[in-house]
């Protein structure tokens, strides 16, 4: 969605994409830290169910929701409401660049109930093995935000340029009607999946109705063995935050609209990976329940081998046809023809790197999901808060003030080296394999 909202908010122009950028990121930041949490519903309803307990996978499903609702009221909206205006404030933007972004990260922190929950019930069915639904709330999600984008991005103004007409009757919104669509989007992908959940169906197999009920137990194992992973992805989500609004951004508004459009398509490539990774931990938690070490090891090696041959498709699209792919961003927005060449010209050069850890970002991924289906998450949580710190943040620190003169390219290669080193730890920790005596579903028996 938000690979959506940066094409359709790019026709506005390149400021209207930074401030969707930054606002995007430093929201999905504070998310990033629950959603690692509440995703190892995932591994206890996958492990529960390998080792013939379908009804404790209820239990964790809900106990994911209630943690997100209880996230929702304490973390999101204060955070929204009260911290976020005077963090972006502090990084120093320009005045309307502030208000933008501002506006962005409130409207996606207050409907955040939605993404959180959306997240619990998705790992739910991710864990029983059946994600047709969420595949399907997805599109559905999908196509209402690209609808609503249009209406609330363009109003009745539409896109003079391109030719699009407005709809009547429509304020033009900008960059806030993408982040209420987006909102709207999301809630369609949360509330599908979340009936199904609770049909007659899935109360008959997994008693989904009657396990609503708060089970410190289930939350208690979601907190203890959730907790490194949440630190983990909160973690790496603050540092590519910090790397793209301050780092990239001490060097203006055009680095940050050439980044921010190279991160978009670096996600586009990913998700697909992500949702190897899914499976990989639905698999390998599965198998660890049914105590088949060796189908776990197998499952985890060909989601590996499908996975680095996707992303690396990626990397040779995005190294021959870089240009062309900046270009969708830029040519149809506000600024002046130098300004946008100069950006399509930042955006390629930084393809470069995104095409040269394709095939890594792949290979660290896929191994993430499999650690985290066997319950390992606390070595992977803290190596990557090394990792990330010293590369995305320390690296990218030292090469500006070192070498100033390459621009926000610097920052760039420190992301690259991270991403490289990263992908090559996970291998090495699922591969030595300390994960094959871990065993979650002996807790999922408790009362």
């Amino acid at each position: 969605m938000q690979f959506i909202d940066s094409i359709m908010v790019a026709q506005v122009g390149s400021l209207e994409l930074a401030a969707q950028g930054n606002g995007g990121v430093w929201s999905w930041t504070v998310i990033a830290f629950l959603v690692g949490m509440i995703s190892l519903v995932n591994t206890f309803v996958a492990q529960s169910v390998g080792a013939g307990q379908p009804i404790a996978a209820a239990r964790y499903a809900w106990s994911g929701i209630w943690l997100a609702l209880v996230s929702w009221v304490v973390i999101l909206i204060p955070m929204g409401l009260l911290v976020f205006p005077l963090a972006f404030s502090w990084m120093g933007h320009e005045p309307r660049l502030q208000m933008l972004e501002t506006q962005y990260a409130q409207i996606l922190l207050l409907g955040g109930c939605f993404t959180l929950v959306a997240k619990a019930i998705s790992n739910f069915f991710f864990g029983i093995a059946r994600p047709k639904i969420i595949t399907l709330a997805a599109i559905l999600g999908n196509i209402v935000n690209i609808v609503l984008n249009y209406a609330l991005i363009y109003g009745d103004v539409g896109v003079p340029d391109r030719g699009w007409p407005g709809l009547p009757l429509c304020a033009p919104m900008g960059v806030a009607g993408a982040a209420l669509a987006t909102v709207i989007g999301v809630a369609i992908e949360c509330l599908v999946p979340l009936a199904v959940f609770l049909g007659p169906k899935m109360a008959r197999e997994f008693h989904t109705r009657s396990a609503w009920r708060l089970d410190w137990a289930a939350i208690k194992d979601l907190i203890r063995v959730g907790w490194p992973a949440s630190v983990q992805f909160g973690n790496e989500m603050f540092c590519w935050s910090v790397f793209m609004t301050i780092l990239v951004g001490e060097f203006g508004t055009e680095h940050l609209a050439a980044g921010w459009i190279v991160l978009r398509y670096m996600h586009l490539s990913f998700m697909p990976a992500v949702g190897f990774s899914i499976a990989t931990t639905t698999l390998v938690g599965r198998s660890i329940g049914e105590n088949r070490i060796d189908l776990a090891e197998r499952y985890a090696h060909i989601t590996l081998w499908m996975s680095i041959l996707y992303m690396s498709i990626w990397g040779i699209l995005m190294l021959f046809f870089r240009e062309q792919m900046v270009g969708v961003f830029v040519r149809a927005g506000g600024a002046d023809i130098e300004s946008a060449q100069h950006v399509i010209d930042l955006g390629a050069r930084i393809m470069i790197f995104a095409a040269i850890f394709q095939a890594f970002d792949g290979l660290g991924i896929v191994y993430i999901g499999a650690l985290r289906g066997a319950g390992d998450t606390f070595w992977p949580g803290m190596i990557t808060v090394v990792l990330s710190w010293s590369l995305i943040v320390g690296f990218g620190v030292w090469i500006i003030r070192a070498y100033p003169n390459l621009g926000s390219i610097g920052p760039w290669l420190g992301a690259t080296i991270y991403i490289i080193v990263l992908g090559g730890a996970m291998a090495w920790r699922f591969e030595r394999g300390p994960w094959r005596t871990h065993r979650l579903a002996r807790h999922a028996s408790g009362g």
